[in-house]
């Protein structure tokens, strides 16, 4: 099925222009990278779309993901260097997510928000995929709006704090400067948090 146009983003995360590219051009890289970020550090989640294209030749493709063999999948996700540190339930949700894009939109994984003009809607969709809870949607409906120009109605709100100009979240990584300041500030926290 033909891709919609995709707006370019300006994510800066990876350390790679490659991997950078693939994921400000590639609809699905991006929500695999939003998906593979947890336990693991920012940088490697979202390298992980590029390892993954590399090692299924070269591209990324939802329904290919969802109908391959579950087992030779799972040796994909956890050919060193392994996608992230749990490669067995992380393979699986990769593929179940795969799954629901192409029983949903066709495989066409930027169906889950190029024709949304209201950011409840948006919600309501990311929720439903799998591997998606409240934290990383509200991240990812941040991360659409600040790095690819998506932005329904009320997107600021369904975001939350994620939508502000602190560095919070993979949302605001346009430079190596924003991702230093990112790190600076959870390290902040972290240090405030074990004081009290």
């Amino acid at each position: 099925m033909p891709r919609k146009a995709q707006n370019q983003g300006t994510l800066w995360v990876t350390g790679s222009a490659e991997a950078d590219a693939l994921l400000n051009s590639e609809p699905l890289a991006v929500l695999i990278g939003m998906l593979l970020d947890q336990q693991i550090a920012i940088e490697l989640a979202f390298l992980g779309p590029y390892r993954l294209a590399e090692r299924l030749g070269g591209r990324l493709d939802a329904h290919d993901i969802a109908v391959m063999d579950p087992d030779a999948f799972i040796e994909l996700v956890q050919t060193k260097p392994a996608l992230h540190r749990f490669p067995k339930s992380m393979g699986g949700r990769l593929q179940a997510m795969c799954q629901h894009l192409d029983d949903e939109y066709g495989g066409d994984a930027s169906a889950l928000w190029h024709d949304v003009d209201d950011a409840k809607e948006l919600r309501k969709r990311l929720l439903a995929v799998p591997g998606y809870g409240d934290q990383k949607v509200k991240i990812f409906v941040a991360l659409l709006a600040k790095r690819f120009g998506v932005q329904p109605a009320g997107w600021e709100s369904v975001a939350g704090d994620f939508a502000d100009d602190l560095p919070r979240s993979v949302a605001d990584l346009d430079s190596a400067e924003a991702l230093a300041a990112l790190r600076e500030r959870r390290a902040t926290l972290k240090a405030a948090a074990k004081k009290s």
